[in-house]
């Protein structure tokens, strides 16, 4: 069975740039460069691999990112899986550090020029650059584990969404709750699901999104929204392999306007591109 191209975005916090990570078949990977501004698009690079967008970042400026990547490749350098800071929206690393397994990696900016790693189980520095710098005394204010959700929400509190509940639902599943707010007296809210037997098509950590009003006890179910966000005065998605923007819904709504198709990714196949820095 075939699946739409799989989507994740990375936003930078003070410009209008931003990262989309697009996944499909399951060992490739790309990114893709995205101005908000203009809503205009520069492929990046390709990998034969994995990310783990739920362990990326993009710093406040949206000239580095900084990602965990596994390939499988165990008696190479890296070790077979490598935490990296590039030139987004480039895979290219400025800073490699080699992991050689699945625990811990990635990181959070804490600036334009720091990160912290997320290195519980430790990396090897392979190459650094003095255009971007770890950050040693960064510590986190609430744990969340070593895996994807360690880096990922902290990332989303810290882009503002308000962490609601966390439920255990079962056996090596549970549920993580945020709302962030959108206008006109509605949230989004975000469910971000952990896990082991996912749904066909979902990986072990996915998100489902509803908007809520909760003063007219209105619910906007969107089923195939597999990441959204408030991006100023619109909200932006993905769905099936393309990439939207939408008006939030006014204060009496009770649907979403026709959305504005922005990019359909699914095409996409894999192609080598090489790092204008490189």
């Amino acid at each position: 069975m075939s699946f739409p191209a799989r989507l994740h975005v990375l936003l930078a916090r003070d410009s209008p740039a931003a990262v989309v990570i697009r996944r499909g078949p399951s060992d490739r990977v790309a990114t893709i460069g995205w101005d908000r501004r203009t809503d205009t698009f520069t492929d990046g690079q390709w990998l034969h691999g994995r990310i783990y967008e739920r362990r990326s970042d993009l710093s406040p400026d949206g000239k580095h990112l900084i990602y965990f990547a596994l390939n499988g490749h165990f008696d190479s350098e890296v070790g077979g899986s490598w935490t990296a800071v590039s030139r987004a929206p480039w895979l290219h690393a400025v800073t490699l550090l080699g992991k050689g397994d699945g625990w811990h990696g990635g990181g959070l900016f804490t600036g334009n020029r720091h990160y912290w790693l997320n290195d519980g189980s430790g990396h090897r520095v392979i190459r650094e650059s003095t255009e971007i710098r770890r950050n040693r005394e960064y510590t986190l204010e609430r744990p969340f584990g070593g895996e994807c959700p360690g880096v990922y929400y902290p990332r989303l509190i810290r882009d503002g969404w308000i962490l609601k509940e966390r439920r255990e639902i079962g056996r090596m599943e549970s549920l993580t709750v945020f709302d962030k707010t959108v206008g006109n007296g509605w949230l989004l809210r975000k469910l971000a699901h952990e896990q082991v037997n996912a749904p066909e098509g979902k990986g072990c950590y996915w998100d489902e999104h509803l908007l809520i009003h909760p003063q007219r006890a209105v619910t906007i179910v969107e089923p195939d929204w597999e990441w959204a966000e408030v991006d100023g005065d619109r909200l932006v998605f993905a769905s099936l392999g393309c990439l939207f923007s939408v008006a939030p819904p006014g204060p009496d709504a009770d649907a979403l306007a026709e959305p504005t198709l922005l990019r359909d990714f699914n095409a996409m196949t894999f192609e080598e591109r090489v790092a204008p820095y490189r």
